[in-house]
């Protein structure tokens, strides 16, 4: 199975045979192990990083293990805690600059939902948007 994790922690251990043991915790708490030495090196580099990763699962003796198979670069950078999405941001940023948008923060007469979309969507569009090829964190 293939999935991108934000990878929080890559912690490895000797085992009682002598063999190395690598376990990746992701964002989520889920454990994710190798006793392969190339995959836990290539995977403490991917500490505190988002990461493409391959796995299976296994059952045994009544126990549920994940191996990690493969990890690599995302496409995504990692989402700090706290980020949101850029379209619900950007929303966010729309409402409140509705005042300014539509000239007035007492209209004489409400706005229909439609027309308010129309007026508001635009912005929100373009907000996003830098969000997106600029990121959230400060000015550009």
């Amino acid at each position: 199975m293939d999935a991108e994790i934000d990878v929080d922690s890559v912690d490895s251990s000797e085992t009682r045979n002598g063999n190395t043991r690598w376990v990746l915790r992701d964002a989520q708490g889920r454990e994710y192990t190798t006793f392969r030495p190339q995959i836990g090196r290539e995977a403490e580099r991917f500490a505190d990083k988002r990461a493409q990763i391959e796995f299976h699962e296994d059952e045994r003796n009544g126990f549920r293990n994940i191996y990690l198979d493969a990890i690599g670069p995302s496409s995504e950078p990692r989402r700090e805690e706290g980020d949101s999405d850029p379209d619900e941001v950007a929303w966010n940023t729309a409402v409140e600059a509705a005042p300014w948008l539509l000239g007035t923060s007492e209209p004489k007469k409400p706005l229909g939902p439609d027309e308010l979309y129309e007026k508001l969507e635009p912005f929100k569009e373009r907000v996003s948007e830098d969000i997106r090829r600029h990121g959230g964190g400060g000015r550009h």
